[in-house]
């Protein structure tokens, strides 16, 4: 029997126009919204290369204001700067493709690309905030920032500059679909996309060569200014490349190490302090001539303060380890291996040696290997509540159980002779109001804020010059304990600080640009020095010669010889030429006084 389907009625036609309908009128319902097309539009499939030339194209507009910013600078007019604005757009854009195309996976890679895009915001708030740039060294430096410096450099402005950038990648980032494809062809897109901007970026280069090449010349900085190339590459220098770099071995320089005549018939031992400043600009100091009176503490110990003195460095990282070795800047820059430093021919001299941190990034090595301490262990609940803030302490915690700390290092090194360094808090910034207890600040009202642009200028002056008026009052309690010590030992004290700092000169904060174009206050440091008469007795020094000194050009490069020369220990490695008292000592120096 042969059956018929039963007619459709008016009823089951609707229903089935209804059930096909219905999904088309919802997602029509959902785009109506704007947010909700834009959402539906992001969640398109894509492949990796895709987003990544997205991503740059973004990084360069939304993460480069501060090179768009120092180039209009450099410009003046707007027909000099938007040319150089689009000439560099087109090299950051391609650069930053360029890495990113290493990138272009489908598995794994949305938490990498969150994480550049962030790297990117943090380092474009640091440059807009302080001026620094994020070559290697600074990379170098941040990375042994300890816990308590990087608390002084967070802030709600650090929040809300990470937001803005940060926010629309990373839902982006979040919502992209990636188009699954196989292993080889993905690969072969990538370096097809890596080649293409490589041939964009040539080319520009060479078209735009006329302006591009005296303004990288004249104006190395802006290198390390395109965000995140630079950043990137300064970061994988600071982290990769030690680890492919031959073995450093310790070239041993003690060989031969003595002490000198002096000691033979010597009645008493010397003492000698030496304190590595923090930060410290010679032109805020009153004994160099500045205006405000920051140094009444030393002025009334008679110190002698050497005017023209510059850094190895201009950052912690590079200075301490240059100005303790004995090779000199250019020499230390290029060597390729370790070498043992000041401390270790002095202790192989037979001297006492002791370092003394007050810096939670310690001694940058340079103490490996004599014995060390950090100022803030073994210290009374009492002290640490009233010289302390979690891990930072003020340096007058330095002066707190020192008899007893030298007492522990061996009595026949003693019976010799001692050295101690002490290792400054100083001035470190940004919080500079921290680096000065509430009875030590002189100048107000201080700036109290990390985020210095936000700061008065007056401000600004205020709180730091109140943290160098805090350094000449340690320095006198210093020289006043040494004074104390005289009955035992022949004392004398010589100060010198690591490196500068910019306080918003050219729009410039804190301290770290590359050597060769870094502003003179980042180079130009304090160094003094106090001589108690024992020490000039033993060493026969001419004070009228020392006087007669103070304006000859220095650097660190002098600090390995003149502690030698001082201390009266003899080595191969002593020049008498960087020797900043050889010519104030003995008996033409002492009858010419």
């Amino acid at each position: 029997m042969l059956r018929f389907p039963a007619p459709r009625t008016p009823a089951s036609l609707d229903s089935r126009n209804d059930s096909r309908n219905a999904p088309q009128r919802g997602t029509h319902d959902a785009m109506a919204t704007p947010w909700a097309a834009v959402d539906a539009w992001m969640a398109r499939p894509r492949s990796p290369r895709q987003v990544v030339v997205w991503l740059g194209l973004y990084l360069a507009l939304a993460a480069n204001w501060p090179l768009w910013i120092e180039l209009a600078r450099i410009g003046g007019a707007p027909s000099v700067y938007l040319p150089s604005i689009a000439s560099m757009a087109l090299l950051t854009v391609c650069g930053t493709v360029a890495l990113l195309s290493l990138t272009a996976w489908t598995r794994w890679m949305k938490p990498l690309w969150f994480g550049i895009v962030l790297l990117a915001a943090g380092v474009q708030h640091y440059m807009l905030s302080y001026h620094v740039v994020m070559d290697p060294t600074m990379l170098a430096n941040a990375l042994q920032t300890d816990p308590a410096e990087v608390r002084d450099l967070l802030s709600w402005r650090l929040a809300f500059n990470l937001l803005w950038v940060c926010a629309l990648p990373g839902w982006a980032i979040w919502r992209v679909r990636l188009l699954p494809q196989p292993l080889l062809s993905q690969a072969w897109r990538n370096g097809l996309l890596l080649l293409a901007v490589a041939v964009v970026a040539a080319g520009g280069a060479m078209v735009m060569n006329r302006q591009l090449a005296p303004l990288m010349r004249n104006n190395v900085g802006l290198r390390y200014m395109m965000n995140p190339v630079a950043s990137l590459y300064s970061t994988a220098s600071a982290t990769i490349r030690p680890m492919f770099k031959h073995s450093r071995r310790l070239v041993p320089i003690t060989a031969g190490t003595a002490l000198g005549a002096s000691y033979a018939a010597q009645s008493k031992p010397p003492l000698f302090v030496l304190v590595v400043g923090e930060t410290a600009r010679a032109d805020h100091f009153s004994l160099n001539g500045y205006a405000r009176d920051t140094t009444p503490e030393l002025a009334a110990r008679q110190v002698l303060s050497w005017r023209d003195v510059h850094s190895c460095g201009t950052n912690t990282l590079a200075s301490v380890p240059c100005m303790f070795s004995p090779l000199g800047k250019l020499g230390y820059e290029v060597r390729k291996d370790d070498y043992e430093n000041l401390m270790d021919v002095l202790q192989a001299s037979g001297l006492a040696v002791f370092w003394l941190d007050n810096q939670a990034g310690g001694c940058k090595g340079v103490c490996d290997r004599v014995p060390h301490a950090s100022a803030s262990d073994q210290l009374e609940d009492g002290v640490k509540a009233a010289l302390c803030d979690g891990d930072e302490c003020l340096d007058d915690v330095m002066l707190r159980n020192l008899d007893a700390r030298l007492a522990t290092l061996p009595a026949e090194r003693r019976a010799k002779g001692v050295v101690l360094v002490m290792h400054q808090m100083g001035s470190h910034g940004p919080a500079y109001s921290k680096r000065s207890s509430p009875d030590a600040k002189r100048f107000l009202p201080e700036c109290t804020s990390n985020a210095l642009a936000e700061c008065s200028h007056s401000e600004l002056m205020n709180a730091y010059d109140n943290s160098i008026a805090y350094t000449d009052r340690f320095l006198g309690k210093t020289i006043d304990w040494l004074k104390a010590q005289s009955g035992h030992y022949d004392p004398a004290l010589l100060y010198l600080s690591d490196h500068g700092e910019s306080l918003g000169e050219y729009g410039l904060f804190l301290h770290g640009l590359p050597y060769n174009f870094a502003p003179e206050v980042q180079k130009h440091v304090p160094m003094v020095s106090w001589m108690g008469d024992g020490m000039k007795a033993r060493r026969r020094l001419s004070s009228a010669c020392m006087t007669a000194g103070l304006d000859t050009p220095l650097t660190h490069d002098n600090l390995f010889h003149t502690v030698l020369g001082l201390m009266d220990v003899t080595t191969p490695s002593y020049k008498p030429a960087l020797d900043a008292l050889a010519s104030c000592r003995g008996g033409d120096a002492v009858a010419a006084r």
